[in-house]
């Protein structure tokens, strides 16, 4: 993650969404030194929210860990009989 101080923050503010993704997705906003804002791309915080969500829901979460499990004893349908099925 790039650094940067508040002043320099503020100065490159108006540039900072072209460069945001070529550097790095997110910039650590630092006040004397220490780290006290991220500014990230709207894509990385979008992603950040939903798997906070996800997280948060004992259901999905169970369905994810039940998933897991079947992908573990070899439990899979392929790509193409998936689509298939679905009328991709």
């Amino acid at each position: 993650m790039t650094e940067m101080s508040i002043s320099e923050a503020r100065k490159a503010l108006t540039t900072m969404t072209d460069e945001m993704s070529a550097r790095s997705p997110a910039v650590a906003i630092t006040r004397r030194g220490k780290p006290v804002l991220a500014v990230m791309n709207w894509d990385l915080y979008e992603a950040i929210v939903e798997t906070l969500e996800v997280m948060a829901d004992d259901g999905m979460m169970d369905a994810l860990r039940a998933s897991l499990r079947e992908v573990a004893k070899g439990r899979t349908v392929p790509a193409d009989k998936v689509a298939k099925d679905l009328g991709l």
